[in-house]
């Protein structure tokens, strides 16, 4: 997958989840921790967009690493809210695969920048 796909895929992710995150504040439930999953969710795709204009290798590597793990803490929050019934087993599932998707692609992306470091 090219980074423009990558880019593309998070920045559906962080509109979903910026709707996801509404209608959960909407029902009145634990509004304050819904903002630790909008901050995680969207952070994601800003390191993907930010890692476009990285000073060098190795800052494009930290910036997909960093969006990895706010999407380990996405996949942390969004179990918790499954977990708590404040998500749907639909909306879980939805959202899991998704972040599942895009935590592959970030991998995938990590490991091959770094086998082209080694090779410079």
């Amino acid at each position: 997958m090219s980074d423009n796909q990558l880019i593309t895929l998070s920045k559906q992710f962080s509109v979903d989840m910026i709707n996801l995150c509404d209608a959960m504040k909407a029902r009145g439930k634990a509004t304050v921790i819904i903002n630790q999953l909008l901050r995680s969710s969207t952070s994601i795709g800003a390191n993907i967009h930010e890692a476009n204009y990285a000073s060098s290798k190795a800052d494009f590597i930290n910036k997909f690493q960093i969006a990895l793990k706010e999407c380990y803490e996405t996949d942390y929050w969004i179990g918790v809210f499954y977990e708590a019934k404040i998500l749907s087993k639909e909306e879980y599932e939805t959202t899991f695969l998704m972040c599942s998707k895009l935590r592959k692609l970030l991998i995938a992306s990590i490991t091959t920048a770094k086998k082209n470091v080694k090779k410079e």
